[in-house]
Parts: C-alpha cells; structure tokens; sequence
C-alpha cells in the first residue's frame, strides 16, 4: 500500500463558497486575505482547522473560510473555542472576536481562556466601535466619542486590549494592522507557531461607523514617526532612517522618545526589545500617539505549558481514555420514558 499525501493548498483553496457580505472597504477584507495566505503557507488541513466566533461583524468570519467552523452566541467563543480543543487537541482552532464582543459581554471568557492558556489563535478585531449595531461605543471607543449611544461624547476610560490580555496571564501578546498585509501574515505565523493562547490585536478600519480612527498612527504621512515595529534581540527604533528611539526615563520605570545623534544620544542608550519581558511589554502595550509611536509586533512571548496538554498529560497520567461517549454514560443514569 502506498501512502498518497495531500496537494498542497493555495490561499484561494481557503476561500468558501459564501458572498461575502462586509461594507465595501471594510478592513475585515483584509484581514480574511492575510488568514487565507497563513493558512496556505502554514500547510494547513481544511479538515483539522477550526475556525469558532462570537458575534460581531468579524464573527461572520467562520462563514468565509472554507474549513469547519462555528458562529456561536455573543461573548461565549472563547468557551467554545476551549471545549472544541479539549475533545479534539488534534484540531488548529482559531477563534475570531471583536472589541465588543470580545471585551464588553465576553470579557469573562477572554480573561479565562488567556489565564488558562488553551492552545488557540484569538484574533481580536479593533476598530473601536459596534458596528453590527450601527456604531455605538465600544469598550476600546477613545473619550469623546459621539455615537447614538454617547451623543455627547464618550467619559468611558477605554481598554486596552494588549493591557488586558497581559494582565489575564496571556503567554503570547501582539499587535497588527489591517493593511499591513506582509506583517500580519508573519504576525499569524508567529501566533500559531506558539504553543498555548496565541492573543493578536488586529487595528481594523470601519469605514462606515469609525472611518479613520486609527489615522493617527496607521496615515502614510504619519506611519513612519508614529509606528514602531518591535522585533526581539533589536533596538527600539523608529522614524525616518531610525533617528528616533525608546529609553528608560533615568531612575523611573517609564519610557521616553529620544533622537539617536543628538543630546549625547546613542544606539546603546535605547532599549533593546526582549519579548520574554512582560514588564517591558506592558509599557509598550501603554504607548499611545502622539506622545509615543504605537507599538506594533510580538510584545511579549513566553511559552508555558498548555492547559490542554495538562488535560491530556492528567488524563494519561490517570489511566483515563478521552472517549466522551463513555464518559457521559459512565456512572449513574437514567432515561427518560416517551
């Protein structure tokens, strides 16, 4: 008998046979272009990939991929997500939220699922606004913020998504952008080659509800001076021509934006990106323009064990098998007469 392997699959392959049904010019486009061309490169099986979400516009991801998947309620994915993994370690799952979904009615379950460290890919979509709903604040939504919801302005302090996974325990916390479509597809990369909660902050433009929220930071004229791309083992430099750098303020655990050249400045003043370094990668998660360039990469890695393989190792360790069938008819039960 000889073994057959599988073609090796083309970003198109990904592709499902829904119309997809985003606004025109919706960075959720994107962002389904980047996942399709990681999931290519990565090999990946149509059959063992997983794709589970919330609700929301990016929860209509599920649809637009040709793989199994599940569209799930508001909030609850991150739970889901975690019970597919456990039945079935097998399974690449990737779960796919928003700033609402994710942060306001699921909060709960994010802050689990990244304390917990389940092996999952979670892909949370910014764009700092409902926009399923017609544009009400979101949890991200920055202060002053008008929508039918806060025709006034927004007094809500906003969170920070990166600053929250760090402070749930994530082992693996970084940032993209939407358009950015070589470094996200490395971003992805990087998530699924790490072994336990895989957290990405994708920046996602809404053009219809939040057009231009990130401009700040993501417009051409600006993207040089107000973006920094981390990279480990590397200086943290930005600008034009990095002549711009981060530091530690001196005696305080704060940074500050110096000139490489100037004041005495030099490249062995600046920090040096370490991503092992939670301490250093919750005062990049912090940098907000225009002050601070906003940080953009893998800000923090660390491997720890996963809790799905802990399951596993306790169940082997028990001499317990993983049939589910058996396991919801062992013991007492009963039926009910029709």
């Amino acid at each position: 008998m000889t073994a057959t392997l599988s073609p090796s699959l083309a970003p198109k392959d990904f592709a499902s046979d829904q119309e997809v049904r985003w606004c025109p010019g919706c960075g959720d486009y994107a962002i389904l272009k980047a996942v399709q061309k990681t999931l290519a490169d990565l090999g990946a099986r149509r059959e063992t990939t997983v794709f589970v979400s919330g609700i929301g516009c990016s929860s209509r991801f599920p649809y637009y991929i040709s793989t199994y998947g599940f569209h799930t309620i508001h909030g609850r994915a991150p739970a889901i997500a975690t019970g597919v993994k456990l039945a079935n370690p097998n399974l690449d799952v990737w779960l796919v939220t928003g700033d609402g979904d994710g942060l306001s009615i699921g909060g709960n379950h994010l802050l689990h699922v990244l304390r917990r460290n389940v092996d999952l890919q979670i892909l949370l979509f910014n764009n700092e606004i409902y926009g399923l709903t017609k544009g009400q604040y979101s949890p991200t939504s920055r202060p002053g913020t008008k929508s039918p919801s806060t025709p006034g302005g927004s007094l809500d302090n906003p969170v920070s998504p990166c600053a929250f996974a760090l402070g749930a325990g994530a082992r693996f916390v970084a940032r993209a952008i939407d358009t950015q479509q070589p470094r996200l597809v490395e971003t992805l990369k990087r998530a699924h080659a790490h072994r336990g909660a895989s957290f990405i902050e994708i920046f996602q433009n809404c053009v219809v509800y939040n057009d231009g929220v990130f401009d700040d930071f993501i417009e051409k004229s600006v993207a040089t001076e107000r973006q920094i791309h981390v990279q480990h083992g590397q200086p943290l430099r930005f600008g034009a021509d990095g002549r711009l750098g981060l530091r530690l303020v001196p005696g305080r655990l704060e940074l500050e934006v110096v000139t490489v050249g100037e004041n005495g400045v030099g490249e062995q003043d600046l920090l040096v990106h370490d991503e092992t370094n939670q301490a250093l990668a919750s005062l990049l998660a912090g940098l907000r323009p225009p002050q601070f360039p906003m940080a953009i990469g893998v800000l923090f890695c660390n491997p720890a064990p996963s809790y799905n393989g802990l399951v596993e190792e306790q169940l082997v360790a028990s001499g317990k098998d993983r049939d589910l069938n058996a396991l919801l008819r062992r013991g007492r039960t009963w039926s009910v007469a029709g």
